[in-house]
């Protein structure tokens, strides 16, 4: 029997987060909090690990629902369905840049808070499927010491680590960036770190893999490889720093 979703409600007017929860149990779903700030969100998600976020963009406290979302993905690809009573143009920007699976503006039907739901746990058990294939998938990067090789249109490229600048991931898709051009290739960003030579690559965020040697510069949240800023969480920065000590 499958467990049912675990789902985190991260709402500041209690009256709705309350409202929330109760349609939440009654559609079937476990709820493993109510959460009036982004701070303790933070906190409750890293010991709960709940498989969706209901998140309120507009949250009181010292960062609002789009900084936690940030936050959030510096450690955790956790799928957000944005609450919002004010979906500005400014507020929007910031909140797509994130990459929610929906938003519900409030007030909102039962009917809205189920399908967003439904459709959100579609995706998830597509990706897991899609993710599985991909770990069976026979066009895997084949790794050598200072090249890989991967499938390009049809045929296997050869690629020199030297001349990889970043990898980022795509859902269950990789895309690596070279010199020279861009790869698409089928598999998951996890797999890839598995299998590339860890002097050379490091997984700084949850999606993305740096080449090491291609860094120009070291920000406080994020770093710069070919004029791209890419995110990085505190835990891997100290990580990166003790590794360029040993270079």
């Amino acid at each position: 029997m499958k467990r049912p979703l675990k789902i985190l409600i991260v709402e500041d007017e209690m009256i709705i987060a309350a409202n929330i929860s109760l349609q939440l149990t009654m559609l079937g779903y476990e709820v493993t909090g109510i959460i009036p700030r982004g701070e303790e969100a933070l906190l409750h998600i890293k010991e709960q690990q709940p498989d969706m976020v209901l998140l309120d963009i507009n949250l009181k406290g010292k960062i609002d629902g789009i900084e936690t979302a940030l936050m959030m993905q510096e450690d955790f690809n956790i799928p957000i369905i944005y609450l919002t009573a004010n979906a500005d143009d400014n507020n929007f920007n910031r909140a797509k840049a994130t990459n929610p699976y929906a938003f519900i503006s409030k007030p909102f039907k039962k009917l809205d808070l189920q399908r967003a739901i439904e459709l959100t746990a579609n995706h998830l058990q597509l990706e897991n499927e899609s993710e599985k294939e991909s770990s069976n998938n026979t066009d895997k990067p084949l790794v050598l010491n200072d090249c890989i090789f991967v499938r390009h249109h049809e045929k296997m490229v050869k690629i020199h680590i030297k001349d990889i600048f970043y990898i980022e991931a795509e859902r269950n898709y990789c895309r690596i960036y070279t010199k020279d051009k861009e790869y698409l290739i089928v598999t998951t960003l996890k797999d890839i770190d598995e299998k590339l030579p860890q002097n050379h690559f490091l997984r700084i965020h949850r999606s993305f893999i740096v080449n090491i040697s291609q860094i120009d510069e070291i920000a406080k949240s994020h770093v710069v490889v070919s004029r791209k800023a890419i995110p990085i969480s505190k835990q891997l920065k100290s990580e990166l720093l003790k590794r360029l000590h040993t270079i």
